[in-house]
């Protein structure tokens, strides 16, 4: 049965490659995929016709240890499987499932391939995954989820039994689970939530999220896929000291309003403000503070979450400094992304500070790009650009962030926020409305946002997507 809810679109890098001889003798090409968090994808390329190994891929992520893209584990049984099924898997198997949506699979090459067709090879099969996991139905069916949790189990060499999981709340109180190491992410949310009294109709307002908390610096690394092994995810990323927890999920603060009859929903809210406005995520007034220093202090979280809710930068997602080309080459950041801005405190080479505003609806595209590790070994180097109408010009901006992907989420989620939005104000228009206005209505509600989400590896970007690419006019929230 098919689960309900938007699509997510993967990003699968191919990142190592090693030649290997089968026992004919015929050459063949194995690739294995970084691991962003946890993503690992695994490719064959040769004589033998090229295949697809194995796949392992999550929106979003970090890399396993700062300094290096590292290499997945050898493939496993999965691996090993898709290797020899290549004919039946792919382009069979997937296109019985699915039909038209799935794509064609990328042309094999029937000799000995040389460096640069194996770079196109496996540009190819990055592209293959990315579009395949683009239609909702897919990515959201039990095939696709039971695949990917086999293939998680096995890259990581971790078998199915009982194991205990913490799951943090934002104030660092935990809740510790009894689980099966294969439990996806959205079954452990749902186990949380429904311990800590949460209705059901109000969990999708709520996600589980890795963060780092390093001396009281709190650092949101990624967003967990429902699909997503938690606990095979924090195996894959000990080394980062990562922990998981819940966080609400939605950039609209005035949603707030939809959670405030329930005790469980409201006592995560007013832990989560508590500690962003400790961490000086949210930026009250003098006066403003000692507001809320009192409701604080006599426990009135529901007036206390009426306050906070018109202060500066609450309900935004706070990313680490960064760097970024705005206005100038080799400026430096602090950005808050949220309420349909991504909001920049930027300092020039000068050392003077500039705040500036992107606003979501004027921002027509956006692009997410690994561009390899660093030459001094420190770290590895994503960046998003998004392509911004600044006094009627067109232009792309770039960050340099390693969360690229976080804010690649956030930015999907303030659009299907305004589309929810827009069509729920439709609607009402529609009810109101006389039968005879309705039609000659209905073009100046529809949405005009133009979304271009795309990730390239290892290459720089075109200076404009193309435009065969981009999804105009009548989006749904399941595009993106």
């Amino acid at each position: 049965m098919a689960r309900a809810g938007p699509a997510m679109k993967l990003h699968f890098s191919i990142v190592a490659a090693e030649e290997l001889r089968e026992r004919r003798g015929g050459r063949y090409v194995v690739g294995s995929g970084g691991r962003a968090g946890m993503a690992a994808a695994g490719w064959c390329g040769g004589s033998d016709g090229g295949v697809l190994a194995a796949v392992l891929g999550v929106p979003g992520g970090v890399p396993a240890r700062q300094g290096a893209v590292q290499p997945a584990p050898p493939l496993g049984r999965a691996g090993k499987y898709l290797l020899q099924k290549d004919e039946e898997i792919v382009p069979t198997v997937l296109r019985q499932l699915f039909g038209s949506a799935v794509p064609a699979f990328p042309p094999k090459f029937y000799l000995t391939m040389t460096k640069s067709m194996a770079d196109e090879r496996r540009s190819q099969l990055e592209q293959y995954l990315q579009n395949v996991t683009l239609d909702s139905n897919i990515t959201n069916s039990d095939v696709f989820i039971d695949f990917f949790r086999k293939l998680q189990q096995d890259t990581f060499k971790i078998q199915t039994q009982r194991a205990f999981l913490d799951v943090y709340l934002a104030d660092g109180s935990n809740t510790r689970l009894d689980i099966q190491t294969s439990d996806t992410a959205e079954r452990i949310l749902e186990v949380t939530l429904c311990k800590m009294g949460l209705s059901r109709e109000l969990r999708q307002y709520f996600s589980l999220f890795f963060f780092q908390d390093d001396d009281g610096a709190l650092s949101v690394v990624k967003k967990v896929a429902e699909f997503e092994l938690p606990y095979v995810s924090l195996q894959s990323m000990k080394e980062l000291h990562c922990k998981l927890g819940i966080r609400k999920w939605y950039m609209d603060p005035s949603l707030d309003a939809l959670l405030m009859d329930c005790t469980a929903s409201l006592n995560l809210l007013y832990i989560q403000a508590v500690q962003e406005v400790k961490r000086n995520w949210v930026k009250p007034t003098e006066g403003q503070m000692q507001e809320l220093e009192f409701l604080q202090k006599n426990a009135n979280k529901a007036k206390f979450l009426e306050l906070i809710r018109g202060m500066k930068f609450y309900g935004y997602v706070r990313l680490n400094p960064c760097i970024c080309d705005y206005p100038e080459e080799g400026c430096s950041a602090d950005i808050y992304v949220g309420n349909n801005e991504i909001n920049c405190c930027i300092k020039l080479p000068t050392n003077k500070t500039k705040d500036v505003s992107f606003k979501i609806n004027r921002l027509r595209s956006w692009q997410v790009t690994f561009l390899g590790a660093a030459e001094d070994g420190e770290e590895d180097t994503l960046e998003l650009r998004f392509e911004y109408n600044d006094s009627g010009t067109w232009q792309w901006i770039i960050l340099y962030t390693k969360q690229a992907f976080l804010l690649s989420s956030c930015l999907k989620k303030m659009i299907s926020e305004q589309m929810m939005k827009a069509a729920k104000e439709g609607q009402n228009m529609d009810m109101k409305m006389p039968e005879s206005t309705k039609n000659s209505k209905k073009s100046s509600i529809q949405q005009k946002q133009v979304v271009h989400l795309d990730f390239l590896s290892r290459k720089r970007f075109l200076v404009r997507p193309n435009e065969d690419d981009r999804v105009f006019e009548k989006i749904r929230e399941e595009d993106l």
